[in-house]
């Protein structure tokens, strides 16, 4: 499995460029976003925020997510999905850098917001290629190949774990910022490495066919239950941390747990390959949904170290399986001039689902109830998406 390549260069393995992918999507979700997690504590502490302002801040970067995700089709009608993948991955790399230069409020609103529109270019561009990618190979490596792109994510979460505590613990003021500055360094180093190792795919190689609309309402049932994946799965992935730290666990403990969590989300890539080449319709969605329910709730019921890293381990070896599994979802029931529109209608879902998630976790938490219930709503909700998820049929692709 190798793709032909440009000018001059090697052919690389098909399953060598989804790494390469991957690492844009380790930019994208894992340093852009679920870093926040480990970065929120020490911030909340330093500059005196609430639930509801710590909740905000994901909100509003969410808010940029969808921005960028209605905006992506625009750029990808005019760009080549790769430039519009490594445009965007380099832009989220500059603004995490900017995270570190500054402590108002309002600055870092605004750098959470463009640094949501950034990750959504680069995330929508490198899932439209590894839709591509899987087309192009083997039928039976297809899972393997989203996979392995959307556990990229993984990586991020695993550099962010060695990199934030270490950083964000130094006896030093605003020791938060230096964490972002790193990650922002991480991000430009992943992104090079992208650009290098997917030079196959220029338009070139890759030819973008004419592109149709993509028949939403046929997917209406699988639509539904991504806006509750997103509702629900940010809560967690949001304020985990904070409550393990509420619950007294220690320091070592709660990197240890972030860092399980990553190469979990690395290891889902081989663990569900073959549901994701089998399912055709709404059947992996509802699993992998049912699956978060009860990893979100284990740290609700007892603050035990082996259900918090039973949590982790089971959180991580699914939930970006459940992105994967939209982009399956598409590949399988839709012709691949629509697959463009069809991956960027399941992001604006997945955004908007974000949007609302961590401001009403923070909402419930600064109640009587805490986060505590604020993650058991969180559980509820991802039920709710596998429920949705039943109605998704398997449908046959418009001629």
């Amino acid at each position: 499995m190798t793709l032909p390549p440009p000018p001059g260069h090697r052919p690389l393995p098909t399953l060598a460029v989804a790494l390469a992918l991957a690492l844009a999507a380790a930019v994208s979700l894992g340093l852009a976003r679920f870093s926040y997690a480990l970065l929120l504590p020490p911030m909340r502490t330093d500059l005196g925020w609430s639930y509801l302002t710590a909740g905000a801040m994901n909100t509003v970067n969410a808010a940029g997510y969808l921005a960028g995700a209605l905006f992506t089709p625009m750029a990808l009608r005019r760009f080549d999905a790769r430039r519009v993948l490594l445009s965007g991955g380099a832009s989220a790399a500059v603004l995490l850098i900017g995270h570190g230069l500054v402590t108002g409020d309002a600055a870092l609103y605004a750098l959470r917001l463009l640094t949501g529109i950034a990750s959504a270019a680069t995330f929508v561009g490198g899932g439209l290629l590894a839709a591509r990618l899987a087309s192009q190979g083997e039928p039976r490596a297809a899972g393997l190949v989203l996979g392995i792109y959307y556990g990229g994510t993984g990586v991020g979460i695993v550099v962010s774990a060695l990199l934030v505590p270490m950083l964000s613990a130094r006896p030093t003021p605003h020791a938060w910022q230096q964490a972002w500055i790193a990650l922002g360094v991480a991000a430009l180093a992943a992104t090079w490495l992208t650009a290098l190792a997917t030079r196959a795919l220029e338009p070139g190689s890759v030819a973008r066919s004419a592109r149709t609309a993509f028949e939403w309402p046929r997917f209406l049932f699988g639509l539904a239950s991504y806006f509750m994946f997103g509702l629900g799965y940010i809560g967690y992935m949001t304020f985990v941390v904070t409550l393990l730290r509420e619950q007294h666990l220690g320091d070592g403990l709660i990197t240890a747990f972030y860092a399980v969590l990553g190469l979990a989300v690395i290891g889902s890539s081989w663990l569900w390959a073959g549901l994701l080449q089998r399912q055709r319709g709404g059947g992996a969605m509802r699993l992998l949904n049912a699956l978060l329910a009860v990893a979100t709730v284990l740290p609700v019921w007892s603050a035990h170290p082996v259900a918090v890293f039973a949590s982790g381990l089971l959180f991580g070896a699914v939930f970006l399986s459940v992105v994967a599994s939209t982009t399956a979802l598409v590949r399988h029931n839709a012709p691949p001039a629509a697959w463009p529109a069809g991956i960027s209608a399941f992001t604006i879902v997945f955004a908007a689902g974000q949007i609302v998630g961590p401001t009403l976790v923070g909402w419930v938490a600064d109640g009587a109830g805490g986060l505590r219930t604020g993650l058991a709503c969180s559980a509820a909700v991802l039920l709710l998406g596998a429920l949705l998820a039943w109605g998704q049929r398997p449908l046959t692709p418009p001629a």
